[in-house]
């Protein structure tokens, strides 16, 4: 147990690290393609905060594993608004200042709605696939749009966080193409490092692949957006921090469940409808209802709320793993 415990951990820290030098390398690459920023920051490093729990639900799902698929896109969801958010507002008081993340609350509510029609069945099909891999073409078009209009009025507080906050190109395609090779030889190791010994684990505590899914692995593949939205909290650059949490969590259901869903289709959990999707339900619409408010502020109350909920939350899917919240 031990063991496995520090090689999950060990994987964690190694599939993070290779999924941000991806991001990293593509993003200088695509600069020097001609590429423009507003596209890179919008599109690589918009996806890439996602692109552990991409690897790993992918992985998962070709290995058979489609409750860890599953529980790594709704856990993360949720891990998101409950703990990170949470965590950062108690750290720092947010405000929502940008028009264009008050337009993508509403987008990521709609997605969290779509997803439940395409779970309530407790199967995921090619169709289910093709549906969530075009919800996510949509919303990239969508926002790559209001975003290029925000910048040219340069009226939004978002698009200027995000251009100032992309990696730069000084270090040149050579170094970028030597890290690209860094990370496609970790993220292979690195994933099968965290779902093997993310098995063995749930075997140990008697509890089911989906909430592994849904606590370990989602708090681990997490902590890009726990680097970004406290990095961004501390700068003042609550917008980013915000932002990317609600661009984080459409490309985990639209992107993260809709690449195994297409690659390898299968039977999921009773609970990941019944159970688990209620509750991500539920917190994606408080989510939106606190960034809405005419104060559009997330103090240290609503942060102390949403932490306390996280741990309510984990506790009754290890007390309490086979029933319905």
């Amino acid at each position: 147990m031990l063991l496995a415990t520090a090689l999950l951990v060990i994987g964690l820290v190694l599939l993070v690290y290779g999924a941000d030098r991806l991001v990293f390398s593509a993003a200088i690459l695509c600069r020097s393609l001609g590429v423009p920023p507003l596209i890179i920051g919008m599109t690589v490093v918009g996806i890439g905060t996602s692109l552990p729990e991409m690897i790993v639900s992918f992985s998962a799902a070709s290995h058979g594993q489609m409750d860890i698929a599953v529980g790594t896109a709704m856990g993360s969801n949720i891990t998101n608004i409950l703990l990170i958010l949470g965590g950062a507002a108690l750290l720092h008081p947010l405000t929502v200042h940008s028009n264009l993340v008050r337009r993508e609350l509403p987008l990521m509510l709609l997605v969290t709605l779509l997803c439940g029609f395409m779970l309530f069945d407790d199967h995921l099909s090619r169709i289910d696939g093709v549906a969530l891999i075009a919800i996510a073409a949509v919303y990239l078009a969508f926002i790559i749009k209001i975003a290029r209009r925000a910048e040219r009025d340069n009226n939004d507080t978002l698009t200027r966080e995000q251009l100032a906050e992309l990696p730069r190109d000084d270090a040149g395609n050579t170094v970028a193409f030597l890290w690209l090779a860094v990370a496609l030889i970790i993220l292979p190791m690195s994933t099968r490092m965290v779902i093997d010994n993310a098995t063995v684990i749930a075997d140990y505590l008697g509890v089911s692949e989906l909430v592994i899914g849904l606590t370990i692995i989602s708090v681990g593949t997490s902590l890009p957006e726990l680097a970004t939205v406290i990095a961004g909290a501390l700068k003042g650059e609550d917008d980013i921090a915000i932002g990317n949490l609600i661009g984080s969590n459409i490309y985990n259901l639209a992107i993260v469940l809709g690449i195994p869903a297409l690659a390898h289709p299968g039977t999921i959990d009773v609970n990941a409808f019944a159970r688990d999707y209620w509750v991500m339900l539920g917190v994606s619409a408080l989510f939106t209802l606190i960034c809405l408010q005419r104060s559009r502020r997330i103090g240290r109350a609503a942060g102390m709320l949403l932490l306390c909920g996280f741990i309510g939350w984990v506790a009754t899917l290890y007390l309490l793993p086979n029933s319905s919240i």
